[in-house]
């Protein structure tokens, strides 16, 4: 069960995400500002932290700049009422990686959870094995019966997503809300682009294949 700690002031609004999170299958961590949360945080694994931007003591700014500064690369989901895009490169400069403006959409709030997750799971694992198939995170190559390929990094990680959850659906929005900004110009047919690309990358390929699910989106097949 993921952890995520949610750090807000207002007491409503820290109800309410702990009810959510609950409900979804998360395990809430409770902070009031920035200094309660790095508090807890010495005795608590953290998985995400939804944060708020004002708050007493010790802001969203503040925290996010002291947890960067730690060498911490927990995902930070800042959500706050300021919606100025000089606020938004602020916080993602010093190290948020997505932000939401109040009201907050609670499907969109779990949305963005759920991809930041993601993100993190991939960077954390660096290695995947599959037959005699090897995905290497760290230079974005592919290794296949002794012979290594490196890859472009957009194609890189959606293969790597694909064989991570073999025999999953994933839809061309799901990908690209992942591998792709939330917030990227780029439509769902760049997802098309790199499948097949891939697909000519690794045509015949003895442990894998791409298949498409008419309607819905890919998968990736094992064929061992």
């Amino acid at each position: 069960m993921f952890q995520i700690m949610v750090v807000e002031d207002d007491t409503n609004t820290r109800r309410l995400m702990e009810t959510v999170l609950k409900q979804h299958g998360y395990q809430p961590i409770l902070a009031c500002d920035g200094m309660e949360a790095l508090e807890k945080m010495e005795s608590r694994h953290v998985d995400l932290i939804v944060l708020d931007l004002m708050m007493p003591r010790m802001d969203g700014y503040e925290f996010t700049r002291t947890l960067r500064d730690s060498g911490s690369d927990i995902p930070i989901l800042m959500v706050t009422a300021k919606e100025t895009p000089q606020d938004k490169k602020k916080g993602f400069i010093i190290g948020t990686d997505d932000y939401m403006v109040k009201p907050v959409d609670e499907e969109e709030m779990l949305l963005r959870i759920a991809a930041l997750l993601r993100r993190s799971r991939i960077v954390a694992d660096r290695r995947l094995n599959i037959g005699g198939t090897e995905l290497n995170f760290n230079s974005m190559s592919v290794t296949v019966a002794g012979k290594t390929e490196s890859l472009p990094k957009k194609e890189f990680l959606l293969l790597f997503k694909l064989l991570s959850y073999p025999g999953r659906i994933f839809t061309r929005r799901q990908l690209m809300d992942e591998i792709w900004d939330l917030d990227s110009e780029s439509d769902e047919r760049t997802v098309d682009v790199h499948i097949n690309r891939l697909r000519d990358r690794f045509r015949g390929n003895a442990d894998f294949e791409i298949q498409t699910v008419r309607g819905l989106g890919y998968k990736a097949v094992l064929r061992a």
